[in-house]
């Protein structure tokens, strides 16, 4: 029996045929989108598996939400520049969108589950994120972020907060990449100082944050003509100024005399009095949880570009490498799932590294040599046309947990060990006749050069014994 094709169909078939033989202008990466060779993406996996180690040695857990979530629970907290980078999806009459950060999407999981939840909630996720931003160096569309969060129940004590710096804190240890402090201020301090100063109608605290926040990138003349467009008078910039420059690096100021400096203020705002008093705890618990202080450091300059911020924030950096900025940085919210829920108030702490760009960064720096390991144990050199005994040892070798590569072109042995170099493969395994004969193999360390002649039994030892130690 025959069908009739109506003209739409028709039409959607000539369509296809149209864009099936149209090659592509330029196979180009799309801007903002990051291409790896296979070579940069064992660094990077290596590099992610390192953070996801460090969190879940932690004792958080694996957590993972979808990709495409509806528009308007992405925007829920959200709008001006971030309504503008959103990447919409057009399909049917369905306003969808791809997520842009880990932790909007969280909150309405925790809204939505409120009552299966487990508290207090500590979940990290290691995933993709999407902005429609302007592409730039160090600047990427589409990128990976490594979140990990405490959420609680109604309450959060500022013990969490100190929890998460804790992780930022043996995150970085553990990379042994440079290094870092963590600079960590309280949004009630900012918040109330601003609030203290009386400002102008029409020139909200927000405002002045998102300037404070930016002051390290701009000279300070770019910095009070900014505040000064904020109809700011000279003794209001002056003090702004003043204020922030208490916890300058140049005046050499333990933690304890910045919020000592503070204290001596004299202000008596209940919201710079509760962001100084959450501080001055933040500092007694990072010492008792054995914090090098030469990590951390109070920085009144640290404000967050996002609103949902409500108290600690921070943010770390490579002592000297100050051109990659911030290369982790968090805080806490309290009033996040409200936004989803009136009945439902969960407050949260995290931290977030832009793992992506950081790579980027460390890889133009040349910083990540202790990443370039293989991801395989050793690779399987056949010499012999009979494959099922060689088949048979990698089979036993896998099943100890061993990653084994098996290289199964003709070609010639020095080919095939230029293959295994260029894989960066510690160990290479020769099976001949004569190592099927005798069950004993030939094992060369392709570092040292040394070879080795084991039995079935030694050679697992040896290699389970040698797993961990990564090639230089």
């Amino acid at each position: 029996m025959f069908f009739k094709k109506n003209k739409k169909e028709i039409n959607k078939i000539k369509e296809a045929e149209v864009f099936s033989n149209k090659k592509p202008k330029s196979l180009k990466p799309l801007s903002g989108f990051l291409d790896l060779s296979p070579d940069d993406q064992v660094i990077f996996s290596n590099l992610k598996n390192a953070i996801l180690e460090s969190f879940e040695l932690a004792g958080f857990a694996p957590f993972d939400i979808p990709v495409v979530e509806k528009k308007s629970v992405l925007l829920a907290n959200a709008g001006g520049d971030t309504a503008k980078e959103i990447y919409e999806i057009n399909r049917g009459d369905k306003e969808l969108a791809l997520r842009f950060d880990l932790t909007i999407p969280l909150a309405k999981y925790i809204a939505n589950n409120y009552k299966t939840i487990h508290f207090p909630f500590k979940r990290y996720q290691i995933d993709k994120v999407f902005r429609g931003e302007r592409a730039q160096k160090g600047r990427y569309r589409e990128f990976y972020q490594c979140d990990v969060d405490i959420i609680g129940n109604e309450t959060l004590s500022i013990k969490s907060d100190a929890e998460v710096i804790k992780i930022v804190n043996e995150t970085f240890s553990s990379l042994k990449l440079a290094d870092f402090k963590i600079k960590i201020n309280n949004k009630k301090i900012l918040g109330g100082f601003l609030s203290n100063l009386d400002l102008n109608s029409g020139t909200t605290e927000a405002d002045i944050l998102r300037l404070i926040d930016k002051c390290e990138k701009i000279t300070v003349e770019e910095f009070e003509k900014l505040l000064s467009e904020k109809n700011l008078s000279e003794s209001q910039i002056n003090q702004i100024i003043d204020f922030i420059n208490i916890s300058n690096e140049e005046n050499n100021l333990s933690n304890e005399n910045i919020l000592g400096a503070l204290a001596n203020l004299e202000i008596e705002n209940e919201e710079f009095l509760e962001g100084l008093n959450d501080m001055n705890k933040l500092i007694n618990i990072l010492k008792t949880f054995n914090l090098p202080e030469k990590n951390y450091s109070i920085d009144l300059k640290i404000a967050r570009g996002f609103d949902y911020y409500t108290g600690t924030v921070f943010e770390t950096f490579f002592n000297e490498y100050k051109e990659f900025g911030s290369i982790c940085s968090g805080g806490r919210y309290d009033n996040l799932t409200s936004v989803y829920s009136d009945k439902v108030i969960c407050p949260g702490v995290g931290a977030s590294i832009g793992l992506t760009r950081l790579f980027s960064q460390l890889k133009e720096a040349n910083m990540l040599e202790n990443f370039n390991k293989s991801s395989i144990d050793l690779m399987v050199l056949p010499l012999t046309e009979n494959l099922e005994p060689v088949f048979n040892t990698v089979d036993t070798l896998r099943k100890n947990k061993l990653k084994v590569e098996i290289f199964l072109e003709e070609k010639s042995l020095k080919k095939k060990l230029n293959y295994a170099n260029k894989k960066n493969v510690k160990y290479v395994l020769f099976i001949g006749e004569d190592e099927i004969s005798n069950n004993f193999f030939k094992l060369k360390d392709m570092i040292s050069g040394e070879e080795f002649e084991l039995n079935s039994d030694e050679l697992i030892k040896f290699l389970l014994k040698d797993k961990v130690e990564p090639r230089a």
